[in-house]
């Protein structure tokens, strides 16, 4: 007999379409002691949110994010909100003893990301932040190689990011659809959006970044704002290339942009070891590109990993070997990582102090890219 665990969750765009979809998927896959409930879900505007809940299950509706925290029967609270409300959101929802599962990046800034910190830490609630790209089983399984040793000492990691739906100058800036191309409500463009997905994978795969010297563009200067019909400066950062060493020892390579055209999601990571190479990619997921040296000469080269076998991370509670599985899957992969640690009290990562420390290499980033100097990255 499983648990209900009520979920209030907070926003009803694409990233709350990943997460409901989730609670509503894990436990016809994954045994597990809790069952995630949709209760509630909390949006300024009343007629979609009505509509959201109808379409995804959803008990009933709120319009307040704070009548919804106040609720008794609400468990967690879900934060799939701009970024500038975050922290307000996820600490009130600390104190109010809830449960949190907060969107990323974790805060607009990293002192204001250890206020959150804080908050959760003091009230002993258990919380997460969706960096949901560590549960692609291809990346887990990078992370196990790794782990292993296979690779050895590591020399290089190379990370990007680039899209391509902002060229249009015409395209204006806030509002519900726009928010991320708008400083006031996003605090950072390509460094918070994109390069905090390639960072929080990097240092979970090879540790902390000590340094940085970054350099970051905004190529249109001003756009239309959608809540004051003026055209206005555009604070956020359009492209952004840093390279760093890590505390290894390994050298980082890493670039974001929204202007590659013809590119709309293209994450890749590569890492060169002693032994061997690792190499993924977003397009195609479910694969690993695996390079190893030790390999006998005359069969030595990259070998493509089809990461869909039932030993493979996560993939023994889906189909059959061969068949895979895709981008919504790693939001189900992490609901149920979360349950599992509140069933074993071992929490799964990243936390908020997790998330913390690559909020403070985007404070660095953006620290560097203005004074034009190598910057020391502080670990929290």
């Amino acid at each position: 007999m499983t648990k209900p665990l009520n979920v209030g969750t907070i926003g009803y765009g694409f990233m709350g379409k990943a997460h409901s979809n989730a609670y509503a998927t894990v436990n016809h896959f994954f045994d597990l002691q809790y069952r995630p409930v949709l209760k509630a879900v909390c949006a300024r505007n009343a007629e979609k949110a009505q509509a959201f809940a109808a379409t995804w299950g959803y008990e009933s509706v709120e319009t307040d994010w704070r009548k919804l925290i106040e609720r008794k029967d609400i468990d967690l609270i879900d934060i799939c909100t701009p970024n500038n409300t975050h922290a307000e959101i996820a600490i009130a929802a600390a104190k109010a003893g809830k449960m949190i599962l907060c969107e990323k990046p974790l805060s607009m800034t990293g002192p204001e990301g250890l206020h959150m910190v804080e908050a959760v830490e003091k009230a002993k609630v258990p919380n997460m932040v969706w960096y949901n790209y560590r549960r692609v089983p291809a990346v887990t399984l990078a992370k196990q190689l790794i782990d292993e040793g296979r690779l050895g000492r590591i020399f290089h990691y190379r990370a990007k990011f680039l899209q391509d739906w902002t060229i249009n100058p015409e395209l204006p800036q806030g509002g519900a659809a726009l928010w991320r191309l708008d400083a006031a409500a996003a605090g950072s463009g390509v460094t918070g959006d994109l390069l905090a997905h390639c960072i929080d994978t990097a240092l979970w795969l090879n540790g902390n970044l000590d340094s940085i010297s970054a350099t970051t563009e905004t190529f249109v200067k001003e756009r239309k704002h959608n809540l004051t019909g003026k055209v206005e400066k555009v604070g956020i950062d359009d492209a952004a290339i840093f390279m760093g060493r890590f505390h290894n020892g390994s050298l980082a390579s890493f670039e974001s942009t929204r202007y590659a055209r013809g590119h709309k999601a293209l994450y890749t990571f590569e890492i060169n070891g002693e032994h061997a190479s690792i190499f993924w990619d977003l397009h195609d997921l479910h694969r690993l590109q695996y390079f190893d040296h030790r390999d006998q000469g005359i069969v030595r080269g990259w070998r493509s990993i089809h990461v869909s076998d039932s030993d493979h991370p996560y993939m023994g509670n889906w189909w059959v070997p061969g068949l895979q599985i895709g981008y919504e899957h790693s939001f189900v992969h992490q609901v149920a990582d979360f349950l599992k640690g509140l069933e074993t009290g071992k929490p799964a990562m990243p936390d908020f102090r997790d998330a913390y420390r690559t909020q403070l290499v985007l404070d660095a980033i953006l620290e560097s890219a203005k004074s034009e100097k190598w910057v020391k990255v502080v670990h929290g």
